[in-house]
């Protein structure tokens, strides 16, 4: 008679780490969450001070209309200029070409610092279509880096960005969950020893200081305001997989037209021709789409959600795409900014055009799908498009609604190339 077979033993869990392990991270972690989530606010506040006078006693000042198609020239092409300088004479150079990096920046050298948040600070006041969220990351990283590696030798270096990393996430949101969550998936794809909530343990320490901070300081929302939705029904989630993957396919356009557009602008060869002729061709998009294709986005795209009715479908088709070249054309000239803020106004205006066209489709559905298949083509960042289209819309019933959205907008866009390059020029995928 044949013996049974022994019976199978569960696989042993890892170990969890004693409180005495955790405890030497905690103040690392609170201190890279504050100084964080002061660097984003500081440069975010920065900017827009200067925003304010550039763009309102200035020109009133000289007797031109502050959104006139002529000042919109002068200020994008002088903010060309005045980058190019930056990038030209600035030690530094205000680090390496950003087409080439994504969130997860490497420890830049301190003396780039500086010229980054000059460059940076001009960008964002100058009206270029992107946010602050890359440079502010590097400059985060390499603070941290540099900083620690001094005052905490100790501590291992592989620390310390991952910290940064996830103060500015909790920073740039105003929650740790964002950071959490995107932690969870870069560590999903390495060997880590123990636990995961004992890995996860100083990087939500220092996004959650970085988003009280951020919360304390300077009260941050997402919430567009739109209608409630309620409980989703069949149309709405039919609406959200068609709206996700419409955006997908437009976001998958600006992509495939990135290393082109980016290798036109090379061919320049000089800070100081690349980016005043962006500004360029940047006051032309800004005349046809007008100023609400300008700057990061994000109260124009308020200001797009405070009146969802009073644009025809084509008014926000138009905004979609201007606003989507706009990005395209600043992410490849030169300008030191990140790719997020404007492709959720993209995402946000392409939504209001599908309720637009097809009224049955509610607002805030095709807002949050669109913003989430945009975004899912520009950054390929799952956690991070999914939690930035929950968070406009604020309706409990929009998760599992965009869960189920972004399955067919993942199947379009994984494996394709990403809309960041190499150093060579050739797309990373």
């Amino acid at each position: 008679m044949a013996q049974e077979p022994e019976a199978q033993q569960a696989p042993a869990t890892a170990p969890t780490a004693p409180a005495r392990a955790l405890l030497p991270f905690i103040l690392p972690a609170v201190v890279v969450g504050v100084v964080a989530s002061l660097v984003f606010v500081g440069v975010s506040a920065a900017a827009e001070q200067l925003q304010r006078v550039l763009w309102g006693p200035l020109p009133d000042a000289l007797g031109v209309g502050r959104y006139s198609v002529l000042w919109m020239f002068v200020m994008l092409v002088a903010t060309g200029i005045a980058v190019g300088l930056v990038v030209w004479k600035v030690p530094g150079h205000a680090g390496p070409d950003p087409a080439t990096l994504g969130l997860n920046a490497p420890a830049m050298a301190p003396v780039v610092l500086p010229g980054l948040v000059l460059a940076t600070g001009l960008m964002l006041a100058g009206g270029p279509s992107l946010g602050p969220e890359n440079p502010v990351f590097a400059v985060n990283v390499g603070l941290a880096a540099w900083l620690g590696a001094r005052l905490m030798p100790r501590t291992p270096g592989s620390l310390w960005p991952v910290l940064a990393e996830s103060a500015t996430i909790g920073a740039l949101f105003g929650t740790p969950v964002a950071a959490a969550l995107v932690i969870s998936e870069a560590l999903a794809g390495r060997p880590i020893r123990g636990r995961l909530w004992d890995n996860l343990f100083a990087p939500l320490t220092a996004g959650a200081c970085g988003a009280v901070t951020t919360t304390l300081v300077a009260h941050p929302t997402f919430d567009l305001g739109l209608p409630p939705l309620g409980h989703p029904d069949g149309k709405d989630v039919l609406a959200a997989l068609v709206t996700a993957s419409v955006a997908a396919l437009l976001g998958m356009s600006a992509v495939y037209a990135f290393p082109y557009v980016h290798a036109a602008f090379r061919r320049l060869r000089h800070p100081m021709l690349m980016l005043p002729a962006g500004g360029v061709v940047l006051g032309a998009l800004g005349a046809l789409g007008g100023h609400l294709t300008l700057f990061k986005g994000l109260s124009e795209m308020g200001e797009l959600a405070r009146h969802p009715e009073g644009r025809s479908a084509g008014q926000f088709a138009v905004l979609a795409v201007v606003k989507l070249a706009a990005l395209l054309v600043a992410a490849s000239c030169g300008f030191r900014g990140g790719r997020i803020f404007p492709a959720v106004f993209v995402g946000s205006a392409l939504g209001l055009c599908a309720h637009a066209l097809v009224p049955a489709v509610h607002p805030a559905v095709g807002v949050a799908t669109a913003v989430l298949g945009m975004l899912l083509a520009v950054t390929r960042q799952g956690w991070v498009s999914l939690f930035t289209a929950a968070v406009l819309v604020a309706s409990p019933g929009a998760l599992a609604l965009l869960c189920i959205a972004s399955l067919p907008p993942w199947l379009l866009v994984t494996g394709r190339p990403q809309m960041q390059l190499r150093e060579d020029g050739t797309p990373v995928r």
